[in-house]
């Protein structure tokens, strides 16, 4: 069995308790993602995939549990309580970037081109949404 196949059929058996957290999830990054990311994407240096996962995750056509993955792991990004807090130079940002590294690495065959194409334009046009 593919990585794919066994990835879709664990999550083929959701609990209330997962669709629970995953809309809890998408509230917090629908909440607090961009202000965040505007005030932070400079210091950021995988920006890029950060928005790539975001634009992958609104995205009609991803699988939910691809969703509940990455509004996790941009939930991380946006919340203010850390395991290593953002204000620390150079640290700060290594958890989050960890988080969205392992979330990207699960989900990377439903990133597709159009999501990192949206991504590089948000960036080229300073985050303006």
């Amino acid at each position: 069995m593919s990585f794919d196949a066994s990835f879709d059929a664990t999550w083929d058996r959701l609990d209330e308790d997962t669709v629970r957290r995953a809309a809890r999830d998408e509230a917090r990054v629908r909440a607090g993602f961009w202000q965040k990311l505007r005030r932070v994407a400079s210091r950021l240096p995988f920006a890029d995939d950060l928005l790539a996962a975001y634009y992958c995750a609104f995205d009609r056509e991803t699988p939910f549990q691809v969703k509940a993955a990455l509004f996790g792991a941009l939930a991380y990004f946006v919340l203010p309580v850390d395991a290593i807090p953002d204000v620390m130079p150079l640290l700060g940002y290594s958890d989050d970037a960890a988080v969205l590294v392992t979330a990207l690495r699960i989900v990377a065959g439903h990133i597709k081109p159009e999501h990192r194409e949206a991504a590089r334009q948000a960036l080229a046009r300073g985050l303006n949404s």
